[in-house]
């Protein structure tokens, strides 16, 4: 069941689930007994329960305020090679029954697949860590609300230039998700996240421009200070003003960390098992070779406490664990589940629905430092469209950002397209500055390349 609901301006974010975890359990145990009673091989189930409440102001006055409250149990069921697969919002019993026995009739419809099955019972997490990803925030919505105006107010108190908005948002979303299977794994945890952002937009004669900022944390007591971000997205949009549009050329590009860290995701995806068992990857058959420069790292540590892309254990209950991901620029293997490992003769890496943690390796060298080193060239700070072929790696997209003369930022640019090709994109990056940008599943500071094609007038 996925609802929305208005809330009143007194109503409070509920400050328990309706369901707890033991009763989660419960209902993934019975699920899998249901399923085993019909005559599956094996069954696996996940149950969530997630609550929220987001609080949007613009111009002073609230937008919009909702209440969300999402649950639903999906199940796949095994008849020795043949899945099928059946989910619901409806979590009493009947329904459950129900949906088992979907899935279990489906199954009987599709073809045999060799890979298909569950995990490995060796690969399953034996111990589930308590990695202090739940912090509930009992916020009403009037809090909520004057929190969100006031992140809003001090953007536009920064310059009598910042006269409109998209708004400031202010999110507050719990739940906790339970995943069990035919060969005894049962485990789950709770996980908050809470969010604030504003967006402005700066004008000066007929020119406008638009930027943000945000904070994203597990923990509510971490969130970045309201005024601070709201004063940050105004100075972000402010120094966007007066934008040129450069000659062709063929320079330098940093990429700021927030779009640094979308450089690395192609990498990754590229990665993916998917990707390379359908021989769809411009890095098809890497593993074991050099795709970066030898002094480049990545590694993968999915026990952080609190962190954003933190996990115990990943969508199959398979075992997360310390990885070096990139060690001297060579790529030790790929991002993987148990079927695409399967599909490949491979093992699962503890990867089924995405990388926990990642950090790229950097230097000392400071933003301002990374401008120095480049000297002359293109900072960008933001990309648009999706010019990205993951097959070839060709890359072209849109962007704007800010040219760099003599080591430092000379002026606003737009209305550009950068392009290149992001095998040669990755072997050529340059130096990872010191700038990390925590906010995420990937950790990255800025990333300077050696050149890329910077197309403008």
């Amino acid at each position: 069941m996925t609802s929305s609901q208005p809330v009143s301006a007194r109503s409070p974010l509920p400050a328990s689930q309706s369901l707890s975890r033991s009763d989660l359990e419960s209902l993934v145990t019975m699920a899998i007994a249901e399923a085993r009673g019909l005559g599956a091989t094996d069954a696996e189930v996940a149950i969530s329960v997630d609550t929220g409440l987001s609080v949007t102001a613009r111009l002073g006055e609230v937008e919009t305020l909702e209440y969300q409250r999402d649950r639903g149990m999906g199940i796949t069921i095994y008849r020795g090679k043949r899945k099928g697969s059946a989910s619901t919002a409806d979590l009493g019993a009947a329904a459950i029954r129900e949906t088992v026995a979907k899935a279990y009739s489906i199954a009987g419809f599709t073809a045999e697949d060799d890979c298909a099955g569950l995990p490995d019972p060796d690969t399953l997490a034996t111990a589930i860590p308590d990695l202090d990803l739940s912090h509930p925030w009992n916020i009403e919505p009037d809090q909520a609300r004057d929190l969100a105006v006031a992140c809003e107010a001090a953007a536009l108190a920064v310059d009598k230039r910042i006269g409109n908005s998209e708004g400031a948002t202010l999110s507050s979303h719990r739940g906790i998700r339970v995943y069990g299977n035919s060969l005894g794994f049962l485990g789950g945890y709770p996980s908050t996240i809470h969010s604030l952002s504003c967006v402005v937009i700066a004008q000066e004669r007929d020119e406008m421009q638009r930027d943000y900022w945000y904070s994203s944390v597990r923990d509510w007591r971490e969130l970045e200070d309201g005024e601070k971000i709201g004063r940050t997205a105004a100075e972000r949009a402010l120094r966007r003003l007066n934008a040129r549009k450069p000659s062709t050329t063929t320079a330098p590009v940093l990429f700021v960390p927030e779009l640094a860290r979308g450089l690395i995701g192609h990498f990754l995806g590229a990665i993916r098992g998917g990707s390379q068992y359908r021989r769809a990857s411009f890095l098809l058959d890497a593993a074991g070779t050099q795709v970066f420069p030898d002094w480049f790292s990545i590694s993968e540590r999915p026990h952080i406490p609190k962190a954003l892309g933190s996990a115990p254990f990943d969508s199959e209950g398979c075992a997360t664990h310390d990885r070096e991901l990139v060690a001297a620029g060579v790529l030790d293997g790929y991002i993987l589940g148990t079927y695409s490992a399967r599909k490949l003769g491979l093992k699962t890496t503890g990867n089924a629905g995405g990388v926990h943690n990642l950090f790229v390796g950097h230097g000392t060298e400071d933003f301002d430092a990374l401008l120095r080193r480049m000297n002359r060239g293109l900072v960008v700070a933001e990309l648009m469209g999706q010019g990205v072929n993951g097959v070839t790696g060709d890359y072209s997209r849109g962007a704007a950002g800010f040219w760099v003369e003599n080591g430092a930022i000379a002026y606003p640019v737009h209305e550009i397209t950068i392009a290149g090709n992001l095998k040669d994109m990755l072997r050529n990056i340059v130096a990872v500055g010191s700038d990390v940008d925590a906010r995420g599943g990937v950790r990255t500071g800025s990333i300077l390349l050696e050149k890329m094609t910077i197309a403008g007038e």
